[in-house]
């Protein structure tokens, strides 16, 4: 027991685990431990399956002392934000309107983890239909974020996932991005969090809002756990229709990192990621520079058009807005006025949106998309800061509307680009403002370049301490 590390990767927990020091049931009571300790003040877990979690945990030892190992996630706890279908339990997507929601099985992802013996400890909240990017819900509740004594924001819409990882109650949870939901919530809670490549992991299973840029991905203590994650689920998913351009993942894991940033070319944007930033955001995320340049990257600093002309192209989120009220409308026309404020007044204008209009934008996507391959060929990576401020206290957003909708804006602004490109990319800590609130630094790559921007993100890692950063939260 005295063994115990919350804030362990899961390649530390499962060293242990093979090595006799920790059993699976051991680890997964500590999290549930802690779970019931903090979770009524942090609000991440909407459900937690203690009975389920023990059972899984002790079948994970017993095949392993057997000699059967299933590979890195074999006993390992988890969770899940509750976008994901878990057979026999309600996929609630942040609010009660949909408790009777029970699918039949699980979703696509669900059964991969259970197949490598992952341990689900539960399911966490969500912005109400995974739409917003500060993590409120007016329904279900806001969670708590774990790097203020005061209530901050978590960051949306993986809010539970988010603060279950940031503040030790389990060492990966899995979210959704379709503008940055995993991104702004691992930034928010000073963690790990990776934006897939659309296509890359299957989302069958998993409540839509946007069927052109929903992606699946890991929210991990650090890079070298988002790696080893996403290697196990990027599978592909002949029954998602959106794996059409799968990539099988040919290059084999690495420990050694000896000679790879030599050979990196790392831009730092200097257009709109950086416009109206604050201070001490922008301060922290150019002094990684010195850390890549060190490493014997080569760094310069570059115009990135095409993430200015992404926002032009898609004003105000309208492909969002459109597919989100189509997948949600008997919803939102028959329970309007029982939806969070937060979300509904956003979902409506989806109905606003003309046929015209959705689909002149889904025609620049395709142009804009091959321009970005383009600008590729000469930069590997393109580094920026995952969110334009810290995070807000929960009472500033709501305070108004417009003061909600003015942090929505600025908490999407910046990973939003990505979605539209379909980029690739990475949220890694690089600091905390005077504050003490967290700031994330953004890795984008190429579609389908997860593996190159984890690699990067690993090398910072080896090199600073802020993923180690711990909350004080007893």
């Amino acid at each position: 027991m005295n063994s115990f590390d919350p804030f362990a990767s899961i390649t530390d927990l499962g060293q242990k685990i093979r090595s006799g020091e920790l059993t699976s049931e051991c680890i997964t009571r500590n999290y549930l431990e802690r779970i019931n300790r903090f979770n009524k003040k942090l609000n991440a877990f909407v459900e937690v399956f203690e009975l389920r979690a023990l059972k899984h945990a002790r079948a994970a030892d017993d095949e392993i002392k057997a000699g059967l190992d299933r590979g890195p996630l074999h006993g390992i706890p988890y969770a899940l934000k509750d976008l994901y279908d878990v057979a026999g339990v309600p996929t609630r997507a942040g609010t009660e309107l949909l408790r009777e929601n029970i699918p039949s099985q699980d979703a696509y992802v669900v059964s991969r983890l259970h197949e490598l013996g992952a341990v689900l400890v539960g399911k966490t909240h969500t912005v109400q239909f995974a739409y917003g990017g500060v993590g409120i819900n007016n329904d279900l509740g806001t969670p708590f974020n774990p790097w203020s004594k005061e209530h901050h924001v978590p960051g949306g819409s993986s809010s539970g996932s988010g603060v279950a990882v940031g503040a030790g109650l389990v060492p990966m949870a899995l979210g959704s991005d379709t503008g940055g939901s995993v991104r702004i919530p691992a930034a928010f809670n000073s963690v790990t969090g990776l934006k897939t490549t659309v296509g890359q992991v299957s989302r069958r299973g998993v409540y839509p809002l946007s069927w052109t840029l929903d992606s699946v991905g890991p929210l991990t203590r650090d890079a070298s756990d988002a790696e080893l994650v996403y290697r196990l689920i990027a599978t592909h998913d002949e029954d998602d229709s959106s794996m059409k351009a799968f990539q099988r993942i040919s290059e084999p894991h690495s420990k050694e990192l000896d000679g790879f940033m030599s050979k990196q070319r790392l831009a730092y944007a200097q257009n709109i990621f950086f416009d109206d930033c604050d201070p001490e955001v922008e301060a922290s995320v150019q002094a990684t520079s010195t850390v890549f340049a060190d490493l014997g990257a080569k760094v310069e600093y570059r115009s990135f058009e095409m993430a200015d002309a992404a926002l032009r192209l898609n004003p105000k989120g309208l492909v969002i807005a459109a597919e989100a009220y189509y997948s949600n409308r008997k919803l939102i026309e028959e329970h309007f006025d029982e939806l969070d404020p937060a979300v509904s007044h956003r979902l409506i204008k989806g109905k606003e949106v003309s046929a015209v209009d959705y689909l002149d934008i889904q025609a620049g996507l395709k142009a804009i998309r091959n321009d970005v391959k383009q600008f590729f060929e000469t930069v590997d990576a393109v580094l920026v800061p995952t969110v334009m401020t810290p995070p807000v206290s929960v009472a500033f957003c709501h305070s108004s509307l417009d003061a909600y909708s003015k942090i929505n804006v600025s908490c999407l602004r910046n990973t939003a680009i990505g979605n539209i490109l379909n980029l690739s990319a990475v949220t890694v800590p690089c600091g905390f403002n005077l504050q003490g609130l967290p700031i994330g630094l953004m890795i984008y790559g190429k579609p389908f370049d997860e593996i190159k921007i984890l690699k990067i993100a690993r090398s910072f890692q080896e090199k600073t301490r802020w993923h180690l950063e711990r909350p004080h939260i007893d």
